[in-house]
């Protein structure tokens, strides 16, 4: 946990949120040019570094805008962000790589192997397989392969690990 004194180290914050966005970017094969051109309101290429380098606050409209462009949920690069800088999922939430679902030959899983399958298929190139769960979702998928919660979650940890 990258705190002191209970205070979040907001520089620290902020070089994770740049490297996201910069990966995100990477993935897509975009130069900062090309996302540029894809932002609804105009900033310089020197601005848009500085986001990506985490030297520069990126205000909450801002980061929306730059995720839209990227075709991520603002949401989703948080809880990346969240995850790396602080080392876990935010409560409640289970981080499942699609893929590693979608292979399993776990026979209980085969609803959840079929979802991740289909997810995985629609996915954009380049983008993340990993996906956030909450827990109203977690119960959902559960009842789906007809197993109590905790079940469920106990074999997607073992599968993450």
């Amino acid at each position: 946990m990258h705190t002191a004194n209970g205070q979040i180290d907001t520089v620290a914050y902020q070089r994770v949120l740049g490297d996201e966005i910069r990966s995100l970017r990477k993935q897509r094969g975009w130069t900062r040019k090309e996302l540029n051109k894809r932002l609804q309101t105009e900033i310089s290429l020197q601005t848009l570094a500085t986001y990506e380098l985490g030297t520069r606050q990126c205000s909450v409209v801002r980061l929306v805008e730059i995720c839209h462009a990227l075709d991520v949920p603002a949401h989703e690069v948080l809880a990346r962000v969240h995850e790396r800088f602080f080392g876990d999922a935010p409560a409640g939430h289970l981080t499942l790589n699609l893929a590693a679902v979608a292979a399993t030959d776990n026979p209980r899983l085969v609803p959840l192997r079929r979802w991740a399958a289909g997810r995985l298929h629609v996915l954009p190139p380049g983008a993340s397989p990993e996906v956030h769960l909450d827990l109203p979702a977690l119960e959902n998928m559960a009842q789906l392969c007809q197993l109590p919660t905790v079940e469920l979650i106990r074999i997607l940890r073992g599968m993450t690990r």
